[in-house]
């Protein structure tokens, strides 16, 4: 065992076959001995166990009360957090455990009543019991004089508030959220000292009086009451005297209209403000004094009318969600509330945009150019309106932008460069201009220095675009792709997508062989566009591809053998072409409907019912013919040598989007869509 990991050595061998023993009472069969040990330590002259935190997941089953667990009664923290004691009740003996100071006990399934020998704990300083199945009265804490950190949130506690629990001298930080808890809490009369800073009491049935004596703790900080579940409105200012209260959260309650006004007397260093679903009819003039403002969640309301100028004055903000509403204009036109005009040429140097998506609106005009000042953009929705304006290359001077998509605009001409050289976006996963008026061929090296699209990138853990955590909001970026001949909104774009869609235009020309070096390419629809010659023998190169759609085109020549091997093809079509030959037969092409090669007169074999037998059919084209038949006296490009060039650069995650807004028709099927609006520096 020392030699597992040397920083038991200070362990005495009796401690570490008891940890040992511990861990055999579980099925831990998904947590080695390295990571079980990981968490230990002792103290260095006793070689008592004194910190034990055991992996997340590592162990399963039923905690005993004759647990070994309960005999390291040296132990001053411990951590069983997020593993699966599912059916287990809280052993009375972890009274035993007198010196702890850190208990966290979280999403463990524990059930039954938190056994009142918690109490005897007397050295805690933080307690987390939340995210179980715990029921009863609210735990006995009153002798739990050194508690700082109280966590019993989302379980099911019911009853009353001790009077006894807010008054404790160290307490900052209580989460009682998402239980049962009833009624108000009662202070004492004459003054008080408290050091509370965080009070978290949403989703409960508590009375509406319980912000009265809430009022009186001008410490707080963090204050959060959504779902409160009464009909009486809230008076936001009764919070007037909480002079340090940066975020409050109130969504799901039912507001005092007068509270809203331009007059209200509300805390004026509010950071963080959730007013989600609140009732509200009209835009809060309240908040236009909020100088110190970040964050706003005004969505689900019926708020009507225009949005006003002085919300983008305000120096501080950087989120702002208004889905869900009526409103009928903006300064800026946002998807799907049937804005009309164009966007405003607003975004000046510092824009710290991430996110713009106005999709499904009927805006018009050219895009702005100031984008270009917006670095830190990184994904751009303008599908679904009327904007007509050339391919913007300019956005190639954004270092990050990683999706693109124009759909079903009025876009025109070509979307090559006028240097002929490559496009040159070099963190494009996604590019998405289908339905347009594009026209023109795409020069050899089109697809040069694509390196997000041409390597396996590591996004740090992250599953989906946009995806992070906040208190207070959440956001993922979605998209519209066309993917295996389906239209279809992905609700969550995963970070490993990378497509490219140029159907529906009047692309001409060969396709470039350098779409070979695209290796990391899931899906290629270059369908009902001019393209003509052969398909580049170079796409057996791409290997995560999954979807390949070439058809209604001019396509001539053979389908090279080589797309019979890529191993994850589950959709190609290349029907409505000029090709010719035998259809390779591999695995994932055989597997493909007729209608994928349909209209070929020159093609045969399965799964067409034209065999190729006793025919003078031409044999499938070789990467030595297609040389010969596309030297044309053009500089041949060793496409092997530039992509040996390419860096093991590594591509970060799409940001969490710092500025958003977000405005959605009420009744809409579609999914969620968020824009990302810079205010402060805009």
């Amino acid at each position: 065992v020392l030699m597992i990991n040397g920083g038991l050595a200070g362990c005495h061998h009796h401690q570490i076959q008891s940890l040992l023993l511990f861990k055999n009472e579980f099925d831990s069969r998904s947590c080695n001995r390295r990571d079980y040990f990981n968490g230990v330590q002792c103290d260095n002259t006793t070689g008592a166990v004194t910190k034990l935190h055991i992996p997340s997941g590592c162990l399963t089953g039923i905690l005993k009360p004759n647990s070994s667990l309960f005999g390291f009664n040296h132990l001053r923290y411990l951590n069983l957090s997020h593993n699966n004691f599912t059916s287990s009740s809280l052993p009375s003996e972890f009274s035993n455990l007198n010196r702890l100071e850190v208990l966290s006990l979280s999403s463990n399934g524990f059930t039954g009543k938190v056994p009142s020998s918690i109490s005897n704990l007397s050295l805690l300083s933080s307690l987390d019991i939340s995210q179980n199945e715990l029921t009863g009265s609210f735990p006995l804490v009153h002798n739990l004089t050194k508690l700082s950190i109280l966590n019993i949130s989302h379980n099911h506690i019911s009853g009353n508030i001790p009077s006894s629990l807010l008054m404790m001298p160290f307490l900052s930080i209580v989460d009682l959220t998402g239980n049962h808890l009833t009624g108000s809490i009662d202070i004492p009369n004459s003054s008080f000292s408290s050091k509370l800073e965080s009070l978290r009491l949403g989703r409960n049935e508590f009375d509406a009086r319980i912000l009265e004596p809430i009022s009186k703790y001008t410490t707080l900080k963090d204050f959060d009451l959504f779902y409160l579940n009464t009909s009486y409105p809230i008076d936001l200012r009764i919070f007037s005297s909480l002079k340090l209260l940066t975020n409050l959260r109130l969504s799901g309650n039912q507001l005092l209209p007068a509270s809203l006004s331009s007059r209200s007397n509300i805390p004026l260093n509010l950071e963080n403000l959730a007013l989600s679903g609140c009732g509200i009819s009209q835009f809060p003039n309240a908040l236009k004094r909020l100088q110190s403002l970040e964050l706003l969640d005004i969505s689900n309301n019926q708020i009507k009318g225009k949005v006003p100028e002085w919300l983008w004055n305000l120096p501080r903000l950087r989120t702002v969600s208004l889905a869900s509403n009526y409103l009928t204009s903006f300064e800026v036109n946002l998807r799907k509330n049937n804005l009309e005009g164009s966007i405003p040429d607003m975004f000046h140097d510092g824009a710290s945009l991430r996110t713009l998506d106005v999709g499904y609106n009927q805006l018009t005009g050219k895009l702005p150019r100031s984008l270009m000042n917006c670095s830190s953009l990184k994904f751009v929705s303008l599908d679904h309106n009327k904007i007509k304006d050339t391919f913007p290359f300019w956005l190639k001077a954004l270092p990050d932008l990683q999706a693109l998509t124009l759909r079903s605009n009025k876009f025109y001409g070509p979307i090559s460069t006028p240097d002929k050289g490559p496009l040159a976006f070099p963190k494009l996963r996604i590019l998405e201009i289908s339905d347009n008026n594009f026209t023109g061929s795409l020069p050899p090296n089109f697809f040069v220095n694509w390196k997000a699209s041409s390597l396996q990138m590591d996004e740090g853990g992250r599953i989906y675009m946009g995806d992070y955590n906040n208190p207070y909001y959440s956001y993922e970026d979605t998209l519209d792709l066309q993917y295996k001949g389906l239209f279809m909104e992905q609700g969550k774009v995963l970070t490993s997508y990378a497509t490219i869609d140029f159907s529906g235009n009047k692309l001409e020309g060969q396709i470039p062989e350098s779409v070979g070096l695209l290796k990391a390419l899931i899906a290629l629809n270059l369908s009902n566009n001019l393209f003509t010659g052969h398909i580049p023998l170079s796409l057996e190169n791409v290997t995560e591809l999954e979807s390949l759609d070439l058809s209604n085109n001019r396509l001539s020549g053979t389908i090279p053998e080589g797309l019979g091997s890529l191993s994850f093809l589950a959709y190609i079509s290349v029907a409505h072409n000029q090709l010719k030959g035998e259809i390779p037969q591999g695995t994932q092409i055989i597997g493909q409907p007729k209608s994928s090669f349909e209209d070929n007169a020159g093609l045969c074999g399965l799964p067409l019912e034209k065999t190729c037998f006793g025919t003078s059919a031409p044999p499938i084209q070789t990467h030595k013919q297609e040389d010969e038949d596309e030297e044309e006296g053009e500089q041949v490009l060793n496409w092997k040598g530039v992509a040996a060039g390419y860096g093991l650069g590594v591509l970060l995650g799409l940001a969490i989007a710092q500025v958003i807004v977000n405005i959605q028709a009420l009744g809409s099927f579609r999914f969620l869509r968020l824009i990302s609006q810079c205010l402060s520096n805009c």
